[in-house]
């Protein structure tokens, strides 16, 4: 089982060990204009309880990134198993369903971490603080939390790779799921301030949970335990759900 998922995910390394240099300059930019216009400009006209608005905003950009560079890691294998019809090799070669799952997983948490770590260097060279996340413990509950989001999400993109039969309806995806929640999962300000009613269906979503454990840990304010409870099942349901789905289409 481990040798095969050291081997799905070994492929996928070499691929990003080529690009690399290509991946990261990529992934600067979207950062870069998050913390200039929303950090710089409209952050220095902003005040918030727990310090600074672009301590604020650093978390909630990191929740985004994570969440679309994991799903955007994944979708290859729609093009795989739609276009390219390669994924049959996967399924006709003698590695457990599971590991497929697995290591394509982790390949996209390696991605998503590699940008989280570019942010918050981009975050303290813009003048963020993130003083929390000098502490051994802080950091690495607030790694936990990252690598978390990333696998829900690379368990959303296999899981759209595994169902949607066609190229535009993998684009709205982004369009119609992952754009609304960056801009309206508490990345950007805080969900107290919504309506009672969409508030309830804003908590719901996993990157609500995110946004509020990243910026807990990060600015010293309380972090709820029953967000890290529903992140980890948003993780348990959709790994079952990705690998029934795989399963369905190696019968």
């Amino acid at each position: 089982m481990i040798e095969d998922i050291i081997t799905v995910f070994w492929r996928d390394w070499i691929v990003l060990k080529r690009r690399l240099t290509k991946f990261i300059l990529s992934r600067m930019v979207a950062p870069v204009l998050y913390l200039t216009a929303f950090g710089w400009g409209l952050g220095r006209s902003i005040t918030v309880e727990s310090g600074s608005y672009l301590d604020f905003l650093v978390p909630g950009i990191l929740a985004i990134n994570s969440m679309n560079i994991a799903f955007n890691s994944i979708t290859p294998v729609h093009a795989e198993r739609i276009y390219h019809k390669s994924l049959e090799e996967y399924i006709l070669a003698p590695i457990n369903p599971s590991a497929f799952v697995v290591g394509k997983i982790i390949a996209a948490i390696l991605r998503a971490l590699i940008s989280s770590i570019l942010i918050i260097v981009l975050a303290l060279i813009f003048g963020a603080t993130l003083e929390r996340l000098t502490e051994p413990s802080t950091a690495i509950i607030f790694l936990m939390v990252l690598i978390l989001n990333s696998i829900i999400f690379a368990e959303i993109g296999f899981l759209a790779a595994m169902k949607i039969k066609t190229y535009e309806e993998m684009s709205q995806v982004n369009t119609y799921i992952l754009l609304p929640m960056s801009f309206l999962c508490g990345t950007f300000f805080s969900t107290a301030t919504l309506p009672s009613t969409v508030k309830f269906f804003i908590e719901l979503l996993p990157l609500t949970h995110t946004s509020a454990l990243l910026r807990g840990l990060s600015t010293g304010t309380t972090a709820s335990l029953g967000s890290s409870v529903v992140l980890i099942t948003y993780a348990a349901i959709i790994f079952w759900l990705d690998l029934r789905a795989f399963r369905q289409l190696s019968d």
